[in-house]
């Protein structure tokens, strides 16, 4: 079987999520071929050589420096008809769904999304994913001779840390980047450093913060712990931080290491988003909140109170 990786840059960067997706592919004993798209591609196509990226098949073009889901579907199609993959994978992210949705619909293959489990049963290519808000758990089987397009949930697997790699400069046609829309800079916005998606450790606020400006302890607890800043839906709709900061049904679906909800009462509509955490902490004053019934560690008192204390005794144990 022969397993083509689609690993996605941003300025420069890979997302370290990407090496999750090559230990996926170890997994499932195949032939792993990972495609790398960028303006400038030698230490990226270095970095996944030496992370067991297999064949890396390296495309240059300066129409590749930012990602656009035309040209990225054009060049990869190409890809695809040369090396005849059984499955593509790629991250479950914004930019991940977009791709792969327009990869399917080109190559007229199946999709999977934001998948969680995937193994070989009987020579097929079988994968398990959270439906329903994690309510129910669907198995989706392969069932044609196209190649299956599977986009992986990050933070579910662990990264693939060595391996052995070789090099293919791989050209574009001039028709895969002759299309009409270019992408001249991007912009990003973001009120942390830290990509919720990517991130092991996630603090959280709500609405029990009272105040926009109330935010700034929490965000002071993120970067103490190197994490995350994330939100619920009802302090986004309330205009108190950006919408790339929501965890939730309607927002981001994360799987850290260390989930904090401060403030947070636990609807549905948020735990759907972050219940896979590893360890989820929350500090709320209603004893009685929703929060609670999912936490492994719950604290009942004032934020205002807390969170200050925590920050503080943190930043003295780790520097």
């Amino acid at each position: 079987m022969k397993t083509l990786i689609v690993a996605l840059q941003k300025d420069g960067k890979l997302a370290s999520a990407t090496y999750e997706l090559i230990e996926v592919a170890k997994r499932l004993n195949s032939e792993i071929y990972t495609a790398i798209l960028s303006d400038n591609t030698d230490t990226l196509a270095s970095d996944l050589a030496e992370r067991g990226g297999g064949k890396v098949l390296a495309v240059s073009d300066p129409n590749l420096k930012f990602f656009n889901d035309e040209i990225y579907t054009n060049v990869i199609t190409e890809l695809i008809e040369k090396y005849s993959p059984d499955l593509v994978l790629g991250l479950a992210t914004f930019y991940g769904k977009s791709l792969f949705a327009r990869l399917a619909a080109r190559n007229g293959g199946p999709m999977a999304s934001d998948i969680t489990g995937i193994a070989m049963n009987d020579s097929n290519i079988t994968v398990t994913r959270p439906s329903y808000g994690g309510a129910v758990v669907s198995e989706i089987v392969k069932n044609s001779d196209k190649p299956f397009f599977v986009t992986v949930r990050p933070k579910i697997f662990p990264e693939s840390k060595d391996g052995t790699g070789e090099i293919i400069a791989e050209t574009v046609a001039a028709t895969g980047v002759a299309v009409g829309t270019t992408v001249k800079e991007v912009k990003v916005e973001s009120s942390g450093s830290v990509n919720l998606a990517e991130a092991d450790i996630i603090v959280s606020a709500g609405r029990g913060l009272k105040a926009a400006e109330n935010l700034q302890m929490i965000k002071d607890l993120a970067k103490v712990t190197k994490g995350a800043f994330g939100a619920s839906r009802a302090i986004v709709d309330a205009g108190w931080t950006e919408y790339s900061n929501q965890v939730g049904q309607t927002g981001k679906t994360v799987n850290p290491k260390l989930y904090f909800a401060i403030g947070i009462s636990g609807a549905i509509q948020h735990i759907v988003g972050m219940r896979t955490s590893g360890t989820i902490v929350a500090i709320n004053k209603d004893k009685d909140a929703p929060i609670f019934n999912l936490a492994n560690y719950g604290i009942i008192g004032d934020a205002f109170e807390i969170v200050p204390a925590l920050t503080a005794k943190l930043k003295a144990e780790l520097g």
